[in-house]
C-alpha cells in the first residue's frame, strides 16, 4: 500500500487524527531526507513497534550553522518517498520552510547543559534548531513513540531531556547505528566524500573501537586511552574536531583515571573533517570487572 503524502500541517493532522481517536499507536521517524539504510532501519523498527508510522522529511534551516551546508544538503523527495513506502511508512510529511516557520520565528526551544560540549560547542545554535523543530514536529504528529538513531548520541540525549522536561507523552526509542562493512557509520553526508576520503573515513570508527578495546582490556586512564586510540586518526586529510570520552547521560567530558570496577560506562565519541565533510560517531565503553581482593 502506498504511503500518504502531505506537505501541510493540517494534512498530517487530518490523516493521523482518526488513528489517534481509535487508540492506535503512532510511531514517528523525523528525518532531513537523503534517506539511506540507517533511515530504513528506523522506519522498519517503527513499523514493528507501532500501529501507524509517520515519517517527516524536512531540511531544517535552524540547525545549520553554515549557510553553504544547508544549501548543499541533498534533497531527493521522490527517492525518499520510495524508501519510506518500501520500509512500511503510512504517512510522509514533507513540509516547506514556510509551512514550518511562517513569518519570522520568535519562539525557540533550548536545552542547556547537555549542549555545552562537543557538537554543541563547535556548532553554536545547532541543537537549539534541533530541539525547536523536533518540539514542533511532536506537536504536529502527536506520536506515541519516536525513533532516533544512536549515531547522533548527543542529539538523542538532548531530545530525550527535552521530551522529559516538557512532559511530552512520548516514548523515545533509540535505534543502533547502521554501518558499512568497514565500520563507517551511514550518513547522508557520506555521498560527499571523494574516493580517497571514503577510503580514509573508517579511521574514526577504528579509533573508537580501539578506545573501547583498551577499556575492555583493563585500562582505566581516559587520557592515556584517548592518546593511544587517536593514533588511528593520524591520516592525511583528516582534521580532528574532537575525540574524547563523555558521560553518556550528561555529556560532560571525562578525563583522567577512573575508579576500578566503575559501574558507569563511558561514551567514546569523535567528530572529524575530511575536506568539506564532517563525520561523527561514537561507541559505548564498559569497564572490565576486576576480581575483588580477599
Amino acid at each position: 500500500m502506498s504511503a500518504a503524502f502531505t506537505g501541510t500541517i493540517q494534512g498530517a493532522r487530518d490523516f493521523l487524527g482518526p488513528h489517534r481517536t481509535a487508540g492506535r499507536t503512532i510511531g514517528f521517524v523525523p528525518t532531513m531526507g537523503a534517506l539511506h539504510a540507517g533511515h530504513r532501519r528506523l522506519i522498519e523498527t517503527a513499523r514493528a513497534q507501532s500501529d501507524v508510522v509517520a515519517v517527516s522529511i524536512f531540511v531544517n534551516p535552524l540547525q545549520f550553522d553554515r549557510a553553504a551546508d544547508f544549501e548543499r544538503y541533498a534533497r531527493q523527495i521522490p527517492a525518499d518517498l520510495a524508501v519510506c513506502e518500501d520500509a512500511g511508512a503510512d504517512l510522509v510529511f514533507a513540509p516547506s520552510a514556510a509551512e514550518m516557520y511562517p513569518g519570522q520565528a520568535q519562539t525557540f526551544v533550548e536545552v542547556i547543559g547537555l549542549t555545552d560540549h562537543f557538537c554543541g560547542a563547535s556548532r553554536p545554535g545547532h541543537f537549539r534548531g534541533v530541539t525547536t523543530v523536533v518540539a514542533k514536529l511532536f506537536g504536529i504528529i502527536g506520536p506515541t513513540l519516536a525513533f532516533f538513531g544512536e549515531k547522533d548520541a548527543q542529539q538523542l540525549a538532548i531530545v530525550k531531556r527535552m521530551t522529559r522536561d516538557l512532559n511530552f507523552p512520548i516514548t523515545m526509542v533509540p535505534v543502533p547505528t547502521v554501518r558499512e562493512p568497514d565500520g563507517l557509520a551511514l550518513s547522508s553526508r557520506n555521498v560527499r566524500l571523494t574516493a580517497e576520503e571514503r577510503r580514509v573515513a573508517p579511521c574514526l570508527y577504528r579509533a573508537l573501537t580501539r578506545a573501547h578495546d583498551l577499556i575492555q582490556s583493563g585500562a582505566v586512564d581516559c587520557d592515556e586511552v584517548i592518546q593511544a586510540a587517536a593514533f588511528e586518526l593520524d591520516r592525511p586529510g583528516v582534521r580532528v574536531e574532537y575525540f574524547a570520552f563523555a558521560d553518556p547521560e550528561t555529556f560532560e567530558p571525562v578525563a583522567g583515571p577512573i575508579a576500578p570496577n566503575s559501574e558507569k560506562p563511558l561514551l567514546a565519541l569523535g567528530a572529524i573533517w575530511l575536506g568539506e565533510t564532517r563525520l561523527i560517531d561514537n561507541r559505548l565503553c564498559r569497564f572490565r570487572k576486576l576480581p575483588s581482593s580477599a
